[in-house]
Order: C-alpha cells, then structure tokens, then sequence
C-alpha cells in the first residue's frame, strides 16, 4: 500500500506531501489544478520515460520519492516492511533512481514497482494490457491449476539438460569414447604410482650416465678420509687429537666428541667405498631410464602440468568414457522418459485449457455486466486462448462500443473507456498489485453511471488501496478519503498544493463539483445526500 507521496518542482508543483490510507482514496479539484501531475509522479516511480520539460521552471531538478508498506514474505502473520522508491529528473542530463536508498537503474525501479501499484487511464504503464497479466487474471477467476504443467516443464528442462550432457548425437559419443578409450589406454600403461617419480628418475640417470667419474670421486673421498693402507688420512689427526686429551677429566667431553668424529669419518669411508665398488657402467638401464622420462614428459604434455595432473585426468577420462559407453542405454533412457513427460504435459496443457476455455465465456460475460453500468452498454470482452498447449498466450479482445470489430484491449478504447475495462476486469477477476490508480476513468460518464463507476471502484477498495482522479462527486463521494488539489499564488508564482478534506470541507468540495457554487445550499444538500449523512439544508 501506497502510505506516502512527496512530490517536488514537477511542472506547478513546488513541493507536495501526501498521506494515503487503506481503501479509496479520490483526489479532486478544478481542471488544470495539478490532479494529474500526482499520476504522472507514480508513473515516473514506474519507470515511465522522464521529459525533462517536467521539470518547475528555475529548478534544476524534479523529485520523486514514494513510500509502500507491504506484507513481508516469510515473517510472522502481520509482520510489514517498507520499500522506499525515488526518481529524479534534471533539467539536463539524465534521470536517476533509487529502491530503498540505493541508486538503481531506472529499469530496476521500475521491476520494483510493478508489484506495488498499476497505473489506468491514458498512460503507458496499463499492467492489464500485457498477456501475462490477462492470463493471470483469467486464472485467478478460474481457479486454474498449474502446478502439474509447471512441474512437467521442470522435469522436461532437467531431461533435455541431461540429454545435452551426454555430448551431441551418436556419431559424435562414439568419436569422443574412442579418443578417451586411447587416453585411458596410454595413461594406464605407463603405471603411475608415484607423483614425485620423475624427481628420483632424474637422480639416477645423472649416475648411470657418468658411473665412472662417481666411482672415481667416490673412493678418493674415502681415500682422503681413511686410506686403505691404514696410515694418513683426515681420520688419523682426529684420533692423535682424541689420545691428547684422554686422562683429563675437564676435557673428557671434547675427547668423547673428537673419537666419534673419527669413528664417523672411518664409517662415510668405508660406506663410499661399498657404494663405489657396486657402481657398475648400465648402458642398459640408463637408457631404460631415459626412456621413462621421455614418456613421462610426453604424458604431462598432453594430459597435465605434473604427474599428479596426469593421474587426475586419468580418472576424469575413464569416468566420462564409462557413461559414454553407457551413453546409447540412457540416451534411449532418457529419451523415453522424455516422450512420456511430452505426452503427459500435452494431456495436462490440455486440461488446462479446458478449465480457461471453461471459464472464458462466463468471465467476458460477468465484465461486459459491469461495462453496461459503467456507461460502457453494448460493449463486448472475449477471451482468445490458442487452439494449441495450455492455451497461451491469453488475450482478450473488446468491442467498446456497439457495432465496433473487437480488438486487443490496448487498443481497443479511449483512455476513459479503457480505464473503466481495467475497473470491470479488476472486479470480476482478482490478483494485481494492492495500490490501483485510476486516472481519466469517468471520462464521458454521468448520472446513474457514475454512481455505478463510484460504487465500483469502492468495491475493488475493499480488496486493495484504490486512488482515483475524478471530476464526479458521485464518484468521490464514495472514497474512504478525499484530497482536494487547489492552485495558489505564492511570490509571484502559481503553485499545486493538496490537504485532506473531511466534514464541511468535504461538503464545500462536493458541492464545487456539483455545481461550481460551493455555497449553495442546493448543492450542498445533494453532497449530505452522497455522503449520507442526511439531506435538506446547506449551511
């Protein structure tokens, strides 16, 4: 529900503020007195196209900015939150927008609207005229099931995402399974085991490919250390160290330290000496050797960085090769299930249809009773469904006046005659948004039309928020609440103001519309009678 407006330096409006309640809400006054620039505010906040001529002579820029209170989904029952929407439209340059306090594209202020309020009478922003809508509102009144369609059409989508899964037609699996097959095929052969293989890989061709110049390095370390001949050496100085210091009780850790060094160095002699002696030339095994890293180096070219890339793609390949090679059976799988699921949401769009086809006729019959009392006698609704599916799109079509061919309902009307459509629509079906503003709607109407057009509106009002710009008392005098919109002077400038009115002042306004005399006591009279709050005497 719409709660606030406030309106700044649009055309004569320098700045307005505005309080709406729940129901019916008519905003009257002289023509010319800014009614409608109230509507061209909310269409603004709709995102409706921004002319910068709009904008108050001498301002830089015009405002907008509108508070809705709604029920919050998911809360407790009762429970309320607030959308705060603005539009401002410079003299130059471009228009801005904000949803709850953050700039937003004025496209996505205008998505945020469209749930909150709908525009009719001669503006763009006419939500009825969409098939969306007209479907929904057909459905609404129908009481039409959609949950199984909606669930088929899920579970079709998910099908044909599994279909598209498996890789294009049959020619194309088989050509991919064969490449994979030899993928797997040549990863598996090389046996990969471990990761760092080509670290140790890399260690022992180094030796094999140069055995006799470690052999000869080898033992003339060991020489140095400990010479085989048992004189000399690195080890025989440690040893006459560790004899100098024995009996010393103060250096006995020193010897202790100094006589494990030399046992030390003896032992890296002797083990160099064992591993040099076992060092033969492999001619064999070195090129054994290079040929394994050649193949590893040639299976991380193709198939990853390092050999952990290796081995994760060989699991990623064999298992995509098992549904491949699975691929024809849950392809004939899935395809009959998918000629199932096609039969089954040909049957319920069917059905569907049925209900809407159904319901059509006594819809655009129960409209065309309330078109006659709103001055719109001979007019003619019907309902076209598609002869195919569930019946979309839905469209309905009318004849506003006798005689006339039945068009599609945007453009089927005048603005008056068209807002009256959308009020005799709203009526009969249900749904829309909560605030509905209607604007030209008692264009060409009078008499008992109007007060069928005042009691109407007042009917969708006990259902949702209803703002009404009208030139008939019999129409306002059915609002819940009455504004009254007045031009003024103010420093030599014409300005828009708006106050509620309510007791005598409402009578005084009724009494302007009635009869452009707000004293006479005739006129006020028949404003007591439409409000019903007695007759007789003005005051």
């Amino acid at each position: 529900m719409l709660t606030d407006l406030r309106v700044r330096d649009l055309g004569v409006i320098e700045d307005l503020s505005l309080t709406f309640g729940p129901g019916m809400t008519a905003l009257t006054g002289e023509t010319g007195a800014g009614k409608t620039l109230v509507v061209e505010a909310l269409q603004l906040l709709l995102g409706a196209r921004a002319n910068p001529g709009i904008v108050r002579a001498g301002a830089t820029e015009a405002l907008v900015e509108a508070r809705f209170v709604i029920d919050a989904e998911g809360e407790g029952e009762g429970e309320e939150r607030e959308v705060i929407l603005v539009r401002s439209v410079p003299a130059e340059g471009r228009s801005k927008a904000w949803v709850d306090g953050r700039m937003a594209p004025v496209g996505a202020l205008g998505e945020a609207a469209a749930g909150l309020a709908e525009i009719h009478g001669q503006h763009e922003h006419r939500a009825l005229v969409t098939p969306g809508a007209q479907r929904s509102v057909l459905d609404a009144f129908a009481g039409t099931d959609l949950s199984v369609v909606r669930a088929l059409h899920t579970e079709l989508r998910a099908l044909e995402g599994s279909l598209a899964a498996l890789g294009g037609d049959e020619q194309q699996r088989a050509r991919e399974a064969d490449v994979l097959r030899y993928q797997v095929h040549e990863i598996q052969m090389a046996r990969l085991e471990d990761p760092d293989e080509e670290a140790g890989l890399r260690a022992e061709e180094d030796r094999l490919a140069d055995a006799g110049a470690y052999r000869e390095a080898a033992l003339g370390a060991a020489e140095l250390l400990d010479p085989a001949g048992g004189e000399g050496g690195a080890a025989e100085p440690l040893g006459e160290a560790a004899a100098a210091l024995s009996g010393r009780d103060a250096f006995e850790d020193y010897r202790a330290r100094v006589a494990a060094a030399a046992v030390e160095l003896v032992d890296v002699a002797r083990a160099l000496r064992d591993e040099a002696e076992g060092w033969e030339d492999d001619p064999a095994r070195l090129a054994e050797v290079q040929e394994r890293r050649r193949l590893l180096s040639e299976l991380r070219r193709k198939y990853g960085e390092d050999l952990d890339a290796v081995m994760a793609y060989a699991l990623e390949a064999a298992a995509r090769l098992a549904i491949l090679e699975d691929a024809e059976g849950e392809a004939a799988r899935l395809t009959a299930r998918q000629q199932e699921l096609s039969k089954e949401l040909g049957e319920a769009e069917a059905a569907v249809r049925a209900v809407r086809a159904s319901a059509a006729g006594e819809f655009g019959h129960r409209v065309e009773e309330h078109l006659a009392d709103l001055a719109m006698a001979g007019a003619k609704l019907e309902v076209r469904l598609s002869p195919e599916g569930a019946g979309e799109p839905v469209e309905l079509w009318l004849g506003a006046n006798v005689g006339e061919s039945l068009q599609p309902l945007a453009r089927a009307a005048s603005g008056g005659e068209l807002a009256r459509a959308m009020l005799a629509i709203r009526l009969v079906g249900s749904g829309g948004p909560e605030t509905m503003v209607f604007d030209e709607v008692d264009a060409g109407v009078g008499g008992a039309a109007a007060l069928a057009l005042g009691e109407a509106l007042h009917e969708v009002a006990a259902e949702r928020q209803v703002l009404v710009v009208t030139h008939l008392a019999q129409v306002a005098s059915r609002a819940d609440a009455q504004i009254s919109v007045v031009k003024q002077e103010s420093r030599g400038r014409t300005v828009t103001v708006a106050s509620a009115v309510a007791g005598e002042e409402r009578v005084t306004e009724l009494s302007r519309m009635l009869s452009g005399h707000p004293g006479s006591h005739a006129a006020r009279a028949h404003a007591r009678e439409l409000l019903g709050v007695g007759g007789g005497g003005g005051t």
